[in-house]
């Protein structure tokens, strides 16, 4: 197993982590009923750019 002959700077690691950071996921505020949605995805109303796509579960009951 190779092991690295000199030890690492502390600015080498810290520059190779900088790319390691969680990304924050993009959302919006739905028009309709104001919850946070993912875009380019059906609501859970089927809802999909202001058409109705699927039959929704509040259709169904």
């Amino acid at each position: 197993m190779p092991n690295p002959k000199r030890r690492h700077s502390k600015t080498r690691t810290r520059t190779r982590r900088a790319h390691d950071a969680l990304a924050v996921p993009q959302f919006y505020l739905d028009k309709d009923s104001g919850e946070p949605q993912v875009p380019h995805r059906v609501n859970d109303a089927g809802v999909y750019k202001g058409r109705q796509i699927l039959v929704g579960k509040e259709e169904k009951e």
